[in-house]
Formats: C-alpha cells, structure tokens, sequence
C-alpha cells in the first residue's frame, strides 16, 4: 500500500481523471476527502469506493468559490487532523475559437481551473509548513504547451498558469519538505475527448507513437507516484502522459 494512512485531498474527482485517482488512492488504503460539484455523483462515487476502503468522506462544492476550498481543508482537518496529499483535478473546457469567445466564458475557465488550484494550495500551506511534509500535485494539460485547435484558448491560458504556479510553489516550499508537481494528459479517454468526432479522434491517433487514446487510469498511475514516497526527490515538474504525442 503506498498510501497507508495517508490523508488525500482531492478536488474534481466524480468523473474521469479525478475519478480515477480517487478510485487508485481508495486501494492504496489513503484516507479521502472527495470534491465536486454533483451532489448525486459524489456520492454514487463514495459508496462505491466504500466497499474497498471505508475511509471516504466527501464536500459538495464549486472550487472556484474560496469557501469551497475552506470547508474542503477543513473538513479534512476536522476528521484526520492532518493532510499529506493534495490533487487539484477540477477543471473544465471550452471549445469557441478566440473571435466567438466571450470573456464572460474567458472568466469561467480560469476562475476554476487557476484560481480554485491556488484557492486549496493556499489553505494547505500552513497545515503541510507545520507538518514538514506534503504532496501537492496539480493537473495540467498538454495544452498548456502547445496550441490545440479543439479548445478555447482560455483552457490553455489556465492549465500554463498551473504549471507556473506549480514552478513557483515548489521552489517557496521546498524547504518545508513539500513537493508540488504536476501532470500534463494528452488526448484521454474521458467526457472531454468523447465530444471529439471520430475524423478528429483518428488524426490525433495517428500523431500518436502508441496508436491509441490514454486511460484516466494511467494518468492516475502517475499521480500516485507522485503522491507517494516513491518521488520525495522530484518538485516542480509536469510530467507528460500523452503516449509520446508530446516529448519534452
């Protein structure tokens, strides 16, 4: 178990990717503390998840609100009295081009892609600072360095916005003992890529060195690395997991 005992946080998690990792991490034997914003899913997902680790409590809220963030750590606080590991997976996706966008939408995706990762970093800092320890790890995006035609470019301008915060908060927390990395999927299967139509699905396919779509449980493989004592030398990184799309 690579997560005994160890205190998770994590944002987004009822559908696909955060789905996943919850999912991993309720194997690993963490204790969870499940976000988001479908009341009906959320707790779908934990009586799931019960039958294998009993340790699951969840917190219906809108990351881009701050007092989403406040009773998400301090629900945390209030039953474990600690935590060792943050996921900020909530986000969202637009697909208008730049000229049909409007800012309204603009506003949107960075309010809850950027700014609900710096509202949970923020309220873990001093828990972690006085621990000594902790793992924070956030989820970017592919496209956050390269140009994807399928998406606004404010879901771009966010997820680059995660991976700087995540530069800069590994370096102002390194010596407390804190690592903080992120991941950056490329194309995976989840309701995001199911919207894709199949012309556009099989030219990204063959752009890709392993000939096939990534699964949320892959990428969720990589979180649980990162999450655990497996990386304790490894901060300030996003690390691709795109089957080669992408090589840097």
């Amino acid at each position: 178990m690579l997560l005994e005992k160890k205190v998770a946080v994590i944002t987004g998690a009822t559908r696909g990717i955060g789905k996943a990792i919850a999912e991993e991490f309720a194997r690993q034997n963490a204790l969870l503390v499940l976000n988001g914003t479908n009341k009906t899913l959320l707790n779908k997902l934990k009586d799931g998840l019960v039958s294998i680790n009993k340790n699951v409590e969840v917190v219906i809220g809108d990351i881009s609100d701050p007092q989403t963030a406040e009773n998400l750590i301090s629900k945390a606080m209030e039953i474990y009295h600690r935590i060792d590991i943050l996921v900020n997976n909530a986000g969202i996706i637009l697909r208008e081009p730049t000229e049909k966008m409007n800012l309204v939408d603009w506003q949107r995706v960075i309010e809850i892609n950027l700014n609900g990762t710096l509202y949970t970093c923020k309220k873990v800092f001093p828990i972690m600072k006085k621990q000594k320890s902790g793992k924070i790890i956030n989820i970017s995006s592919r496209a956050a360095k390269y140009a994807n035609p399928n998406a606004s470019p404010s879901y771009g301008a966010s997820k680059a916005g995660v991976i700087y915060l995540t530069r800069h908060l590994a370096m102002e927390l390194g010596p407390f003992g804190i690592n903080v990395n992120a991941v950056c999927p490329g194309p995976i299967e989840t309701d995001m890529t199911k919207q894709w139509s199949e012309e556009n699905r099989q030219k990204v396919i063959k752009n890709i060195p392993l000939h096939r779509f990534g699964k949320p449980e892959e990428v969720a493989n990589a979180v649980l690395f990162l999450a655990s004592d497996l990386s304790t030398f490894i901060t300030g990184e996003s690390i691709n997991i795109n089957g080669g799309r992408s090589m840097d």
